[in-house]
């Protein structure tokens, strides 16, 4: 998404653009040279220096072959055409706290923040160091090499790393870890450190843990849940229809089931989601109708019994989550079966995107 970004009006050119990020991925390269560099620059700039800045210039970069050092609200006049791009974390010690309401964070090229309680900060001013309300200290802004390793930092969570790993030795896989920077970070694995720009205030909805903390840690939002609802889900957002790409290789309904029931846990409006079970693979098109102030949710599996044909196992396999790079030809595949979710489906997305403005202006017109 980063990449899409970076090209004003991309949604107007998306062949040239797709073709000029596969060529990248494919056949581009960083240096380790280069890579060196830019942890040094993190290292000499980042007060709150973590792993973070590590997984972000020593690995995130070798897996998208560039070193983006672009800031996010350069974006803040580029989406004119193009759908408003939405990047998502969590927060680790809500999760930890299992403080379900707090623990989503959404970061734009206008605001950062907690999506539910509403509590933001101009994202210019995220990694700032803040105290009562008022900004105390001045830091870089945050480039997008260090936000796609921040939204792609599932490792953080140490949990999940433990059960990864204890999983992994049981099927006697060979897994090496190879952090550079820090034995005290390692040792207590700190990840994605930022100043909390709500430390001393007093905020409505807030958990009080948040507002008493000098910093936070946010990590992948797939730490918690593979997908990112909740920023959508948003009061102000107002949301009528989402359409979910699931992207997932477990189960291709686990997201969506459980933001089910985190919803009615904190009582936003969802709706209710009932999984077939006479699906031995999953179809391509789900739609979990809405109901009053709850939005209808579309949801297509990456890999279905429509673009697969009895090998959705096999495509699974295919692309493991942990594997860090892919060839011309994988990259091909992939985006090919995507693009058929939606061309399989064109009619019955239009359709129900119709049904949705329909009732909309219904609903409008009874006001």
């Amino acid at each position: 998404m980063a990449s899409l970004y970076n090209e004003p009006n991309w949604s107007t050119k998306l062949k040239t653009v797709k073709e000029n990020i596969v060529q990248r991925l494919a056949a581009g390269s960083v240096s380790w040279s280069q890579m060196g560099q830019k942890l040094a620059s993190y290292y000499a700039k980042n007060e709150n220096f973590s792993l973070t800045d590590v997984w972000a210039a020593l690995i995130v970069s070798n897996m998208v072959n560039e070193i983006d050092e672009h800031k996010l609200t350069e974006q803040r006049a580029n989406y004119t055409n193009d759908p408003y791009p939405i990047y998502t974390v969590i927060d680790k010690q809500c999760k930890y706290d299992r403080l379900n309401a707090d623990v989503w964070f959404e970061i734009t090229p206008d605001e950062s923040g907690y999506s539910l309680p509403g509590a933001f900060v101009d994202s210019s001013c995220l990694e700032c160091q803040f105290e009562n309300g008022k900004k105390v200290k001045e830091q870089p802004e945050i480039d997008l090499l260090y936000l796609q390793g921040l939204c792609g930092s599932a490792i953080a969570d140490m949990e999940d790393i433990i059960k990864y790993l204890f999983e992994a030795l049981k099927h006697l896989i060979k897994i090496w870890i190879a952090i550079v920077r820090s034995i005290e970070r390692i040792v207590h694995w700190i990840w994605g450190t930022t100043y909390d720009y709500l430390y001393g205030m007093t905020v409505k909805d807030i958990d009080p843990s948040i507002l008493h903390s000098k910093t936070r840690e946010y990590e992948d939002t797939a730490a918690l849940l593979n997908s990112p609802y909740f920023s959508v889900l948003r009061q102000e957002r107002k949301i009528d229809l989402i359409i979910s790409l699931d992207f997932g290789v477990g189960d291709p309904f686990e997201s969506v089931v459980k933001t089910a029931q985190i919803c009615k846990e904190l009582q936003i409006p969802f709706p209710e989601v009932v999984v077939p079970v006479e699906d031995v693979e999953p179809q391509d098109f789900y739609v979990f109708r809405g109901y009053s102030k709850a939005p209808t949710v579309i949801h297509i599996p990456l890999f279905n019994a429509v673009n697969c044909k009895g090998e959705v196992e096999k495509w699974k396999k295919k692309y493991p989550t942990f594997q860090m790079s892919y060839s011309d030809k994988m990259i091909a595949d992939l985006l090919e079966k995507a693009a058929e979710n939606i061309k399989n489906n064109k009619e019955n997305l239009l359709k129900e995107t119709e049904n949705i403005i329909s009732e909309k202006k219904k609903t409008c017109g009874n006001i």
